[in-house]
């Protein structure tokens, strides 16, 4: 039976929005006035999402809300409730228009006889491998609110992860937005305004103050073709690193650099960790796991070498070296999983060094935005002493002509 959105008017005079299942739209309308209430907007669900969800571009299902949905699905089915009622439970409380049209999709899905992985594989943006491969190897264990919950705990730990990564470096790009923004300010107003009156006077300037005028007139001359050079630059260097080669090339680079190396292994060998031990204690074979694992990885050769690993733990290769061959992961990782394969217990090994990375990169992170703050402070007040002295000099070139 078909889902439908409606909004409708209450008798008390309130707009109320849901979703309701009907032969169609006007069994629709006539089951809400059945119910004492108004119709305003009745339009099957499946209409509004699908040319959204099959195409790249359009909404989609954010990593907040797909906790959040994990979460409220794992409780509601913990508390005894059907699929079918929960999931419309969840269309109903749901604020975003995509979101209640999505689970009211999957929900018209389910009770048309579709598994809910079944009618999570109709939606892969909004859910990637790794949840629907938890969510199949759920339903065939029994233990569907299980998985659920343990799947909530990994996205939140995931996106909790990376919000700590992102708040430790807004500061660093606060202040450096701020400092340029200073500079552009003095060089393009203040030093023209004050050391414009000593250019007519024909005094001869130091040489600070010429450099910083032949500054100031090529920003106020040739700032916004600077700028409009800039952009281009960054949005053809952006293009170019989409193609395979240059890519691959740049992150590789990036697995090398100092410092941000470091910050790189670490967040993904994390990400990589956590995955493969939810997916393998929930029961998902080993080479599906590695494969789902490896497509969280989002450094091009850390997934390639995942995939070299998987082509060898095919060929009867244990995993912990498979991943040695490929000397990229870091030796903790390895040694941890290769004591979770002699002692059976994989999966825990594999939480155990994710939370060690974990912490590891939380430690590296702080580390690095502890030189990043007084290194961007430094330079934005030798750029403004530079400025004031570029200033000050004539001044003070006047006043000895005066002694």
């Amino acid at each position: 039976m078909p889902t439908f959105r409606y909004e409708a008017v209450t008798p008390a005079g309130q707009l109320r929005r849901g979703v309701i299942d009907a032969d169609g739209s006007r069994g629709a309308r006539a089951l809400l006035r059945s119910r004492g209430m108004t119709p305003i907007d009745v339009s099957a669900v499946a209409e509004r999402t699908a040319g959204s969800r099959l195409g790249l571009l359009g909404p989609r299902l954010g990593t907040t809300e797909q906790a959040l949905f994990t979460r409220q699905l794992a409780s509601l089915l913990t508390a005894g409730l059907p699929l079918d009622e929960a999931l419309s439970a969840l269309a109903a409380e749901a604020e975003r228009d995509y979101v209640r049209d999505l689970v009211s999709t999957l929900r018209s899905e389910v009770v048309g006889g579709q598994s809910l992985s079944g009618a999570l594989a109709r939606h892969p943006r909004d859910f990637p491998d790794i949840y629907r491969a938890l969510v199949s190897a759920g339903e065939h264990t029994g233990k569907l609110h299980v998985v659920l919950a343990r799947l909530a705990d990994y996205i939140e730990g995931r996106n909790a992860l990376t919000q700590k990564i992102k708040l430790a470096f807004t500061y660093p790009a606060v202040v450096t937005v701020v400092a340029f923004g200073i500079v552009v300010f003095l060089l393009t107003y203040v030093v023209p305004q004050v050391v414009g009156v000593f250019t007519t006077t024909k005094q001869k300037l130091p040489t600070l103050t010429v450099v910083m005028l032949a500054c100031s007139d090529f920003a106020r001359d040739w700032g916004w073709l600077a700028a409009l050079f800039v952009t281009g630059m960054v949005v053809s260097i952006k293009r170019l690193l989409k193609r395979p080669g240059p890519q691959r090339a740049w992150h590789g680079w990036l697995l090398g650099a100092p410092l941000v190396g470091r910050l790189v292994r670490g967040y993904n060998t994390a990400r990589f960790a956590s995955t493969l031990a939810i997916l393998i204690s929930a029961g998902v074979p080993i080479l599906r796991a590695l494969q789902a694992a490896g497509e969280t990885l989002n450094n091009v050769v850390l997934r390639h070498n995942v995939e070299d690993a998987i082509s060898r733990v095919r060929e009867g290769t244990s995993l912990s070296r498979a991943l040695a061959q490929a000397n990229r992961f870091p030796p903790v990782l390895v040694h941890l999983i290769r004591s979770g394969e002699s002692t059976g217990n994989l999966a825990p090994m594999l939480d155990r060094a994710a939370e060690g990375e974990t912490r590891e990169l939380e430690r590296r992170t702080l580390f690095i935005t502890s030189l990043l703050e007084p290194a961007l402070i430094l330079s934005m007040g030798v750029m403004v002493l530079l400025i004031v002295l570029a200033v000050l000099m004539p001044i003070l070139d006047i006043n000895q002509m005066v002694r």
